[in-house]
């Protein structure tokens, strides 16, 4: 049993909308006839479809492709023209570009902050990057400089103060300075969220705390994130929801589910995507075929092909029926 679907348009599309600044300009990405654009919350197109793909919007600008890879201004307008044959969004003021087969960071004006140098890299968070050299990763401040030296297999984003490495074949989790706060030991492990973090020992999922204490028994056969105090887990091959004592609260009852956001979880029933709230009553009914979490107040969704967006009332604020 695979873990939940968290973002379910990769192949399609980039990545959901994140959360922003009360009061700052939020649009989200669509496409007509293989041309991408944004609109506002309220499904007025703001930026003419026009790119080849687009990203979310994060400080202000977004990453486009027109052959290659810049960013676009909430305005509509080039701030950053496309060079790159990678870009991801922004986070915390910087992203993650790849130019001649290296990857470096830039500014939000579109200056080299670190310059490409390494064979892969992911985001900054919690002022920390992966980021890899020959066959090993290690991490970097935003100055560029390495904190912690390229010493595992894999590297994952810093979250609640640790991220997950592997060593030996096995995940465990550092600290910001390169400490191992937790032995690799786990056949999966997943980022912290609230303290707690899903982990795979023997075939089966539980939950560790950040002294690496088992704090929910390894039993279930996939999980996701606590999102205040709820979790996903499958058992059975049924998907629920369970709390941080690991019980069912909400009965595994789901072909598939995401984890909670702005108060509903994507759940999947009978080939169908709807949204369920805390109690476990559908708020949206199934009628998607794919449906991703809410954020800035919409979700994007998937039917026959097309996507659109929906508010927390299931109405479509966007739809390419329209």
């Amino acid at each position: 049993m695979k873990p939940p679907r968290l973002l379910l348009f990769l192949a399609l599309a980039t990545s959901a909308a994140l959360p922003v600044c009360p009061g700052a300009t939020v649009l989200f990405p669509v496409v007509v006839n293989d041309r991408w654009g944004f609109v506002d919350n309220s499904g007025n197109i703001v930026i003419n479809p026009q790119f080849d793909r687009a990203d979310v919007f994060e400080g202000g600008l977004a990453a486009v492709r027109l052959g290659r890879w810049g960013y676009v201004g909430t305005a509509g307008k080039l701030v950053v023209n496309p060079q790159f044959d990678r870009a991801d969004s922004f986070s915390e003021g910087l992203a993650t570009v790849e130019f001649s087969h290296h990857l470096g960071f830039i500014n939000l004006e579109g200056k080299y902050v670190v310059n490409p140098q390494f064979d892969d890299a992911g985001s900054f968070a919690e002022d920390r990057a992966a980021v890899k050299l020959g066959h090993r990763w290690g991490y970097i401040d935003k100055t560029g400089k390495i904190v912690i030296n390229p010493q595992f297999e894999e590297a994952a984003a810093f979250s609640d103060g640790l991220a997950a490495v592997q060593l030996g074949g096995r995940l465990g989790y550092t600290d910001p300075a390169g400490k191992i706060a937790i032995n690799p030991q786990f056949e999966r492990a997943n980022p912290f969220s609230e303290g707690l973090a899903g982990i795979r020992l023997d075939k089966r999922w539980g939950f560790v705390d950040k002294t690496g204490k088992l704090i929910i028994n390894p039993q279930f056969e996939g999980v996701g994130a606590f999102v205040k105090g709820l979790a996903p887990a499958c058992l059975a091959g049924r998907w629920g929801f369970v709390d941080t004592d690991g019980h069912f609260v909400i009965n595994p009852q789901f072909d598939e589910a995401a984890s909670f956001s702005e108060g509903l979880a994507s759940v999947r029933l009978a080939k169908r995507w709807g949204f369920v709230d805390k109690s476990g009553k559908f708020a949206i009914n199934p009628q998607f075929d794919e449906a991703m979490s809410f954020a800035n107040g919409l979700a994007r969704v998937k039917n026959s092909g097309r996507l659109g967006y929906i508010n927390a009332s299931g109405k479509y604020v966007w739809n390419l029926n329209k």
